[in-house]
């Protein structure tokens, strides 16, 4: 879907497919046929936008492939989707029983995840519509905090240089803009605004900035007037952004709401735990950590867990959304008199594990992430947005 800022930016809304098992080609595109043509049906307009998720191997033959691009390409356009963002975070297997932290490897500490990401860059390079001003490419924010010692943070400033570089000769050859936006969150080398500003000190600004993921926000507790701010006198753009909703508990001592909290507790996904206690905060790497474990946190003030929930939909009562929170950095950040992103990208991966049950076919899937960008859609509108497709 398209909107237009009030300041004439073309604003470009999707969602993120990660939340599909797809490791190829093949079953790339049978993402597209299948839920271009049911999202679009559901939301009632000519174009979806889908943020694909390439796993490296896809990426690599996609890359070297003019033939399987064309397919792709040729699968877009049949079922009405358009693509200027992709996902470069996981490098394969996301849906796979377990991730956890295999999610931060290979880091940008290696080579391998430079190769990964240029792949991603030429492949978008090459889906990108023809009117869409630039294309964007979210990744992880270097790696998980530990170990991370110089060594690793020079290895990985010196690959973010060769990215930069790389995403030059692309615009080169192919007319074509892509950015990188790195994307900070809980636990990682990168987790608050203020280290992105530290840790992407030496970065191409002009070819790489910040993903805002409005769930990792919420969930560190951070305000996103004042990243702007800082992103601001850093001068780091934000590249793109991810609407999405962190797990909230607001008296994580009540027996109902630790009921309610241990259904979230799963074996996938990494879902870590914060608490604000006076200035600083608290910090638990997963919730079945921070509710048992040997160092259980504190339960005398709220937790935020980074959960990703639907962003339309209460999750079963004593627990909530950080909708509130997700409203103000919609407003923050498109409801001023100039657009800070063009790029949004809804990105509940979740779905597959909420403790009330996975949708139970794939018709049902695309209404619950219609459901999603349809909120999302009616939240831009209310700031003064206008929709164009």
């Amino acid at each position: 879907m398209r909107l237009r800022h009030p300041d004439g930016t073309v604003v470009h809304l999707g969602y993120g497919t990660n939340v599909l098992p797809a490791e190829d080609v093949d079953g790339l595109i049978a993402q597209v046929s299948t839920y271009g043509d049911r999202l679009r049906r559901h939301l009632g307009t000519d174009r979806v936008g889908l943020g694909m998720w390439l796993p490296a191997a896809a990426a690599r033959r996609l890359a070297s492939d003019l033939d399987a691009v064309a397919r792709l390409r040729e699968a877009i356009d049949e079922h009405g989707v358009e693509m200027v963002t992709l996902n470069a975070f996981p490098y394969a297997a996301f849906q796979d029983e377990v991730v956890k932290k295999r999610v931060y490897h290979p880091t940008w500490a290696e080579q391998a995840r430079l190769d990964y990401t240029l792949d991603v860059a030429r492949v978008l390079a090459a889906l990108l519509p023809e009117d869409a001003a630039r294309g964007s490419i979210s990744t992880l924010p270097l790696g998980w905090r530990s170990p991370w010692l110089a060594d690793r943070q020079a290895h990985a400033e010196l690959h973010l240089k060769t990215l930069a570089e790389g995403l030059a000769e692309i615009e080169a050859d192919t007319g074509r803009t892509i950015r990188v936006a790195v994307e900070p969150e809980p636990g990682c080398v990168i987790e608050t605004i203020a280290e992105a500003v530290d840790r992407l000190a030496s970065v191409d600004r002009e070819r790489i900035g910040v993903c805002l993921d409005l769930c990792h926000l919420a969930v560190g507790f951070e305000d996103a007037a004042d990243a702007l701010a800082r992103l601001d006198a850093a001068g780091l753009d934000v590249v793109k952004v991810q609407p999405a909703a962190a797990l909230v508990v607001d008296e994580p001592a009540d027996v109902d709401a630790r009921a309610a909290l241990g259904t979230y507790s799963e074996d996938r996904f990494l879902h870590q735990v914060r608490q604000r206690v006076g200035s600083r905060l608290a910090s638990r790497d997963d919730l079945p950590d921070a509710l048992g474990g040997h160092r259980p946190l504190d339960d005398r003030s709220p937790w935020r867990v980074h959960f990703h929930v639907p962003v339309h939909a209460d999750p079963a009562p004593p627990l909530r959304n950080s909708r509130d929170d997700l409203r103000a950095s919609l407003a923050a950040l498109l409801g001023g008199a100039t657009a800070r992103t063009d790029h949004l990208e809804v990105e509940t991966y979740t779905w597959t594990v909420l403790p009330d049950g996975a949708p139970t076919d794939d018709e049902a899937l695309a209404a619950s992430l219609a459901g999603e960008l349809a909120w999302v859609r009616d939240e831009l509108l209310a700031l003064g947005l206008t929709a164009i497709d």
